[in-house]
């Protein structure tokens, strides 16, 4: 098979390393303010359609997943937001990629570690949910800010955290926008670990290794049956996914992306 060229990625930094450069690192590069990775339209599609590369890569044997700058990511770019907002055609796309990039992370037969440090918001803490393992650092601050923004919490949330957390965690946290730390995130078993910062890296590139190191068949065949209980809620994530996307459509994400600009609470209706 040919060679897949990774430099087509240009908002992700993307590196090999490990038991015979199997290992790929695939860090998300801040944005222009070089303090967090924020999913805009490019950002978007990339992180949406790299796992189908990933999954065609006989020379990858495990994926890292990491966030460059102050944090893991910083959830959708403003200008992406508005865009969906008042456009069909770009709101039409990104249901697309955001339904690919669920679905793409849970086909790709190749495990993927992630490595969250500092705030994970938005499409990056989709990848980072359901990766395999979910590595947290004590400072991570996880937060689903749907509701927050106007629309319903739908790019991931229905079909893994009542999986992961509960139903009760779920409601609470997805609902009311409320974050949890790495150590919270762990105790609640949304996150398979959480470590010290210091610790963050060696940690992920140790479990990949492991990973790399492992038989692959017994590995892959493992997360395809346990996915299982990820395809089996597929009709809820497509329903949850629908909604949000109705709220792009709807009066109450004005509000709540003008209320993010200018850094106050939001006043819905």
């Amino acid at each position: 098979m040919k060679p897949i060229d990774y430099s087509v990625y240009t908002t992700m930094t993307i590196t090999r390393r490990g038991p015979a450069d199997s290992v790929l690192d695939v860090q998300m590069k801040a944005g222009a303010n070089g303090k967090l990775p924020t999913a805009g339209h490019a950002g978007h599609e990339e992180l949406s359609e790299i796992w189908r590369d990933v999954g065609k890569d006989d020379s990858v044997r495990c994926v890292v997943l990491r966030g460059e700058g102050l944090g893991f990511s910083g959830g959708g770019d403003l200008a992406l937001v508005q865009d969906m907002a008042q456009d069909f055609e770009v709101r039409s796309r990104v249901w697309r990629e955001a339904r690919d990039l669920v679905y793409n992370i849970i086909n790709c037969d190749k495990p993927i570690v992630s490595a969250m440090h500092g705030p994970a918001v938005g499409a990056g803490l989709v990848a980072g949910l359901l990766a395999d393992i979910s590595i947290a650092a004590k400072s991570a601050k996880i937060v689903d800010g749907h509701t927050r923004l106007g629309v319903a919490a739908g790019d991931h949330a229905a079909i893994i955290w009542p999986l992961l957390c509960g139903m009760a965690k779920s409601k609470y946290h997805l609902m009311l926008c409320e974050p949890l730390s790495g150590e919270e995130a762990e105790r609640i078993g949304l996150v398979s670990l959480c470590v010290e910062d210091k610790d963050l890296l060696d940690k992920a590139y140790e479990v990949a290794d492991k990973l790399a190191n492992g038989s692959q068949s017994a590995i892959r065949w493992t997360k395809y049956a346990l996915n299982n209980w990820l395809r089996q809620a597929g009709p809820t994530f497509d329903t949850s996914l629908a909604l949000e996307f109705m709220g792009f459509a709807g009066p109450d994400v004005h509000e709540g992306v003008a209320s993010l600009r200018q850094r106050r609470a939001p006043h819905f209706g």
